[in-house]
């Protein structure tokens, strides 16, 4: 059951256009969706849930479409937005309990018997009758994977799941994830480049409402291996080596900006090859976005 979505925009109010035609096909398994804060990550990612109403497009899950039959999607939905709220007196449990109710799972026992798979399957199950409010943030995201998982979703959307989260508590998160996209849709929207290296098969990267790339991240690596030079320069020469070269990366190692250029070919002699990663593809379509706004202004 892929997700497709075709020639999608949506212009706010206040005249922000958060996307502009977008078309993506999403097949089952793990699907990064890369872009800075502020890209239109999340507002393709509330369209898709049926949380708003995109100005023109289509998306269809299957032969349902999105956006019409909004009825037929949620019920098979999961969804983890970036911040979620939860009440923080009651168990893992007994809140967990409750929203199955509310998702139609009537029958007690079954009822019984889902919480508590999804519960262990979360690795929340000893923690399962402390209070909401004494979890940790990775806890909580555990948690809100927990519930996005009843009623065994075909889709499921989750939004910066691992912003804020120690390394153990995002290995476990991850892990969780992997599992799941086996056999599920799963849209991980992030501006962390590690997190869809690690886990997904496909991706598209993002910025100011338009797709910039889609493909396999592998497969973007090797696109522009060869292509990406190295060099640590002072602080007082950053401007004119952006001025004079296509840099699409900095950062500072031991005090001083070792910085990442893009060219066919070495800029000159000072500069060192770089083996090629997701996020030099990352910034390298970033620039080239930014750029062009520039020149389109």
């Amino acid at each position: 059951m892929n997700l497709s979505i075709e020639n999608l925009s949506k212009t706010y109010p206040n005249g922000v256009q958060a996307l502009k035609n977008v078309n993506l096909e999403i097949p089952v398994g793990m699907f990064g969706l890369l872009g800075p804060n502020g890209a239109g990550k999340s507002s393709l990612m509330r369209t898709i849930a049926t949380l708003q109403e995109p100005d023109t497009g289509s998306i269809k899950l299957g032969d349902i479409d999105v956006l019409t039959q909004k009825d037929e999607v949620r019920k098979l939905l999961g969804y983890l937005p970036q911040e979620f709220g939860v009440y923080p007196k009651v168990t893992a449990i007994d809140l967990l309990d409750h929203i199955a109710v509310l998702k139609g799972i009537t029958k007690s026992g079954e009822r019984k018997q889902l919480v508590k798979a999804l519960l262990q399957k979360t690795n929340l199950w000893q923690h399962r009758k402390k209070s909401l409010g004494g979890y940790s943030g990775g806890m909580k995201q555990r948690f809100g994977i927990a519930q996005a998982l009843i009623s065994d979703p075909k889709l499921i959307i989750v939004d910066e799941p691992t912003a804020g989260l120690d390394p153990a508590e995002r290995n476990r998160f991850l892990n969780l994830l992997s599992e799941i996209g086996e056999n599920t849709v799963v849209i991980l929207s992030t501006h962390i480049v590690d997190d869809v290296k690690e886990l997904c098969t496909n991706m598209a990267i993002i910025n100011q409402g338009e797709v910039l790339l889609t493909g396999n991240p592998i497969a973007s690596i090797s696109s522009i291996e060869g292509k990406i030079w190295s060099k640590t320069i002072e602080k007082d020469e950053m401007e004119a080596y952006k001025a004079k070269y296509n840099v699409i990366s900095e950062r500072l190692i031991a005090g001083k900006p070792d910085i990442h250029v893009f060219s066919e070919s070495r800029p000159d002699d000072t500069f060192a090859p770089k083996i090629a990663d997701l996020e030099d593809v990352y910034f390298s379509k970033i620039s080239e976005s930014v750029q062009s706004a520039e020149v389109a202004a």
